[in-house]
């Protein structure tokens, strides 16, 4: 008890600096107000969505590692919200400065880096698609050309792919023109069912805790999730092993903090695991209505060696991405906002950012009801309903 008092005394005020002020940055900054924890950004944007409810907020490259060190070297604890940040910098916090930081930046460093996360499930025998690694499109072409490397598979940039950014899908011979630059890796196309996320969280105090699988379905013209369903729509013993094995990697890769797992679920019933997160993740902004603790306070309990919360859902939910609508480029302007919030089980999180693009991510709605049958029905009358324009457009 003295110890877990102790933790508790020192979490009250305690200052954490966050590399990013994206959505993700003002979502924890709003968690950690009842906590009295205080949470500083660190975003080469101005106007980010952190700068306005942050306890403080630096523009700056959170890429270099100098801006890294001179922003966080007073903080309590140094986290991030984005994976593209210089590790260095944050070795440097921890060596240098003693300033505790999570995730471990040597973890944050290998899954920069989308062969070496490949490489790291293979070794430690988590189930993915089979893979392999190229230096370029030539090699590729090369193999294909060798009957090595069989049509259809996914090539994925190694580093700096993000919301659909990144991944190139091979299905026919025509596709080979358009393939993506420098290092990457291509794996078997996955003959999956659903596609599948589990957020885990450890504590500083080796506490784990996982919350249900959710479901979540893709636009498949720009890869980004347009719908997540919670709890996942699948048997009871899918959602154990992809608990099961979120626990293992999260412990394998001496994370403190959150990480997010997506898997493939195969035809055969096989869970792959496709890509992790040391972060919150868009997979979790469901927790934010209808369970007992979000994942944003989740991760400040995880960091700052606080007791973790319960991951129970109290009620079945949906959430919808919030994207800016085609043909819209300029000040943000929300159709149908008023409409929305009158239908009881609705909750929109809007991230702030002040302009809007086509298919940008402006926020999130999370739609809470007695079945998911029936939070699906009102997510598709919420998706016709709000619509993300701009009252003074530059057409796209």
């Amino acid at each position: 008890m003295k110890k877990d008092a102790s933790a508790v005394s020192k979490s009250i005020g305690a200052t954490v600096a966050v590399l990013g002020g994206g959505q993700l940055g003002t979502m924890l900054a709003t968690a950690a107000q009842p906590l009295r924890i205080q949470v500083h950004c660190l975003d080469p944007s101005g106007d980010a969505p952190a700068s306005y409810n942050a306890q403080s907020f630096a523009e700056g490259d959170f890429t270099d590692r100098r801006t890294v060190e001179g922003f966080a070297r007073h903080a309590d604890v140094c986290t991030i919200e984005i994976e593209a940040v210089s590790t260095e910098g944050m070795m440097a916090l921890r060596d240098d400065h003693h300033v505790t930081v999570h995730p471990r930046p040597e973890a944050v460093q290998l899954i920069q880096d989308k062969g070496s996360q490949k490489q790291f499930f293979e070794e430690h025998r988590i189930p993915t698609a089979p893979f392999e690694l190229w230096d370029g499109p030539a090699e590729i072409l090369a193999a294909v050309e060798r009957k090595e490397l069989s049509i259809p598979f996914v090539q994925k940039m190694r580093r700096g792919g993000y919301d659909g950014k990144g991944v190139h899908i091979v299905r026919g011979e025509a596709d080979l023109n358009s393939l993506l630059p420098g290092p990457s890796l291509t794996e078997k196309l996955a003959p999956y069912t659903h596609e599948l996320a589990v957020v885990a969280a450890r504590s500083t105090t080796g506490e784990v805790a996982t919350y249900p699988t959710v479901e979540m379905v893709f636009d498949p013209e720009e890869n980004l999730v347009t719908e997540l369903v919670s709890p996942a729509r699948v048997a009871d013993d899918v959602d154990k092993e992809a608990q099961r094995i979120a626990q293992e990697l999260i412990v394998a890769l001496d994370i403190c903090g959150l990480l997010a797992v997506e898997f493939f679920l195969l035809d055969s019933g096989e869970l792959w695991v496709n890509e992790v997160a040391p972060r919150p993740h868009n997979s979790g902004h469901v927790t934010m209505n209808g369970f007992a603790t979000s994942q944003f306070e989740q991760h400040l309990r995880a960091i700052l060696g606080l007791p973790l919360g319960s991951t129970v859902q109290y009620q079945p939910a949906v959430m919808i991405n919030v994207l800016g609508e085609p043909g819209y480029t300029g000040p943000a302007s929300y159709e149908g906002l008023e409409a929305i919030l009158a239908i009881p089980g609705v909750h929109p999180h809007l991230y702030g950012k002040s302009l809007t693009k086509p298919h940008r991510k402006m926020g999130h709605i999370n739609i809470v009801a007695e079945s998911i049958d029936s939070a699906l029905i009102t997510a598709q009358h919420v998706r016709r309903t709000l619509k993300v324009t701009s009252a003074n457009p530059q057409l796209a």
